[in-house]
C-alpha cells in the first residue's frame, strides 16, 4: 500500500480547530475500521473530501470489491465533510446512506470524492463518487447527516 498519506486541510480549518489539542487526521478518519481497511483521507474540507481505499483485502467471496467497503468509504468521506461544515461546536451523525454499485473490481485502488448537495444548520447531504484508477464510476452514494450540538468534552483526547 506504500507510505501513509497525511490529510491536507485548508488553512481555515486548521485555524478553526487550533488550540484544541486534537489530532485532526485521527478525528476526521474512519477510525480503526478505516485503518483495517486501508482507507486514507487525502484532502478534507467542507466543500470536498477525497480518500482512497485498496480493493485487495476489501473483497467479497467472488473476489470483487465488497459493496460494504464502498459504503464505508462513502460514509466516511461524507461524514468528514459534514463534521467540517458543522465545526468544533457540532457533531455529525449519519441518518441515511444510499449506494448504487456500477462495476466490480478485483484489484487496484478506488478513490472517493464527496461534494455537498446541501449544507444547512441541522442537516447536510453529500454526494460521493467512487471511481477506479481509470476514473470510471464504481459506486454512486449519497449520505445525509444530522448536525447536533457537541457536548463540551466531545473532542477531548
Amino acid at each position: 500500500m506504500g507510505e501513509p498519506t497525511s490529510t491536507v486541510f485548508p488553512q481555515e480549518i486548521l485555524d478553526q480547530w487550533a488550540g484544541r489539542g486534537i489530532d485532526l487526521p485521527a478525528l476526521f478518519s474512519a477510525g480503526r475500521l478505516g485503518e483495517r481497511m486501508g482507507l486514507v483521507i487525502t484532502h478534507a474540507a467542507p466543500e470536498k473530501v477525497v480518500g482512497t481505499l485498496p480493493v485487495e483485502g476489501n473483497t467479497q467471496p467472488y473476489g470483487l470489491l465488497h459493496g460494504g467497503a464502498s459504503a464505508v468509504l462513502a460514509e466516511t468521506l461524507g461524514s468528514v465533510g459534514a463534521m467540517l461544515h458543522g465545526g468544533p461546536t457540532r457533531l455529525a451523525v449519519g441518518v441515511d446512506l444510499n449506494c448504487t454499485h456500477h462495476r466490480g473490481l478485483t484489484s487496484g485502488t478506488v478513490t472517493g470524492t464527496a461534494t455537498p448537495v446541501h449544507r444547512g444548520r441541522s442537516t447536510t447531504t453529500y454526494e460521493i463518487a467512487v471511481t477506479d484508477e481509470q476514473d470510471r464510476r464504481v459506486c454512486s452514494a449519497r449520505l445525509t447527516c444530522m448536525l447536533r450540538d457537541a457536548p463540551g468534552d466531545a473532542y477531548r483526547t
